[in-house]
């Protein structure tokens, strides 16, 4: 097969949870199990952060990569979703993997996902643990896809576990209450492994401390002794967040020398470095167009109150989601004076955009319905002052069509 035709069969044979929502979840841990044993158990060959959370753990695996980068490490970084290109989900110091190795690596195993009927997800796994195993990294940053306890990542013994925060996102997977998913999240903390959170919540803290206890772990709740003096090329005041979480699992680890300035330096080329999209992104200025992947109430309220710290004469917001998020109550949160583009990002999953204007309706937000998020923005563009700000978010499946 070519590369094209090899992401065609991942995508079109196996359900991706992206785009098919809760028909793609194999929740429990048997394939990547079996699967791994038969790769050689590459999980087993290279050191590991594993970094799980509601918000924010996509940009403290990028921050954690470039620290240990600036610090002389070749560290592999395993995320999820890619916006544009599948293989931003695996990359080495930066650098995706290459086209080869996906296709090589799915023709080799095809015969056994086809038999075991494995997931998208537990297939991309496996390849990126056997990616950072071949290449020999250092250390690998681990980004949970789902939850933590039944995650496909939930293989690996890490050096450090992070645990950003936790937010009421998948609920119908993770549980009804922030009690529920932190129990699910704290699902990969390990024995006498440290592992930092980097938000104090009065209803996960103490589940969190048990668990510790119980595991024998250090725990370390990052915002009790904020980081400060840190800048970093990330946007959005949110950030400061991520920082402190991100320092403290820094310190927390062993065998790595890494200097003040290789953090200080890391914080600084988290972009350079990585390669990370979409986090308070500016695509242009005059009018200032900006978009964030932040998809849930907790995440959207950061953004949110970023926004409302900018100086604009009219704010338009290109909106989308997908079909299983609470939409009602997220569009609760926004302003009620911009003027909206609804859209639908192109995925299965995508919220129609005229039941999304309805919705919004009932909200008291106006705005035009547009079939395709380039025609909401390129409207929204026509409309807006040079003096304007332009939003676009909603979806990660939004700002992939924008970056």
């Amino acid at each position: 097969m070519t590369y094209k035709e090899t992401l065609d069969w991942m995508f079109g044979q196996l359900p991706m949870y992206q785009q098919k929502g809760a028909a793609a979840l194999n929740a429990k841990l048997d394939n990547i199990i079996s699967f791994c044993n038969v790769l050689g158990n590459p999980e087993k060959k290279f050191k590991s952060i594993h970094v799980a959370g509601t918000n924010g753990k996509g940009s403290s695996s990028h921050m954690l990569s470039s620290i240990l980068q600036e610090a002389g490490y070749k560290v592999g970084l395993y995320t999820s979703p890619h916006l544009k290109d599948f293989r931003e989900r695996i990359k080495i110091n930066g650098e995706v993997v290459s086209k080869k190795f996906v296709r090589d690596f799915i023709e080799e195993n095809k015969t056994f996902f086809e038999y075991h009927k494995l997931s998208f997800f537990e297939m991309t796994v496996g390849m990126a643990f056997s990616y950072f195993a071949e290449e020999k990294v250092d250390v690998a940053i681990i980004e949970v896809g789902l939850g933590g306890r039944l995650d496909s990542t939930n293989i690996i013994t890490p050096e450090v576990s992070l645990i950003t925060n936790i937010g009421m996102d998948h609920t119908q997977f993770l549980g009804e209450t922030l009690e529920k998913i932190a129990l699910e999240k704290a699902g990969i903390i390990k024995p006498k492994v440290p592992v930092v959170i980097s938000e104090t919540q009065p209803e996960t803290k103490m589940i969190f401390n048990l668990i510790a206890h119980q595991l024998k772990c250090n725990i370390i709740f990052a915002d009790a002794e904020p980081a400060k003096g840190y800048s970093t090329d990330l946007l959005g005041e949110y950030q400061q967040r991520n920082i402190n979480g991100v320092v403290a699992t820094i310190h927390q680890l062993k065998h790595f020398n890494v200097t003040d300035e290789a953090i200080s330096e890391g914080f600084k080329k988290v972009v350079e470095n990585t390669g990370l999209l979409g986090r308070w992104q500016v695509l242009q200025e005059n009018p200032l167009v900006v978009c964030d992947t932040a998809h849930n109430k907790e995440g959207l309220q950061l953004v949110l109150q970023q926004l409302k710290k900018q100086s604009y004469d009219q704010l338009h917001i290109v909106l989308g989601f997908v079909k299983d998020k609470d939409v009602r109550s997220v569009l609760s949160l926004f302003p009620k004076d911009a003027k909206y583009y609804f859209v639908r990002p192109s995925i299965p999953r995508g919220m129609d955009a005229i039941q999304l204007g309805e919705l919004a309706q009932e909200q008291g937000l106006r705005g035009k319905v547009f079939n395709s998020v380039e025609k909401g923005l390129k409207n929204a563009l026509k409309k807006a002052g040079e003096e304007d700000v332009i939003y676009v978010g909603g979806s990660t499946f939004v700002v992939a069509e924008v970056v």
